[in-house]
């Protein structure tokens, strides 16, 4: 966990002031906040394997070419 701890500890301060947000929000977030930022594969890895965050949902979002996004929604875990 030491090469993500920056960057877990960002995304747990950022959701714990937001409520919940989605996976490209947080992205956005990192990306603005540090200078290196980190990549969408990053962004999932530390969001599932962290115990701190919970997955509540799915946003779903389609365009008019039939192109489906679904992108999961995160919260701080109660526990």
């Amino acid at each position: 966990m030491g090469r993500t701890q920056r960057l877990r500890d960002e995304i747990h301060l950022f959701l714990e002031s937001e409520g919940e947000a989605n996976t490209t929000t947080i992205l956005d977030h990192v990306n603005r906040r540090f200078r290196w930022g980190a990549t969408m594969n990053q962004i999932g890895n530390v969001l599932a394997r962290d115990r701190r965050f919970v997955k509540v949902g799915f946003y779903d979002q389609s365009d008019a070419g039939g192109f489906r996004m679904r992108v999961c929604v995160w919260s701080v875990s109660s526990a």
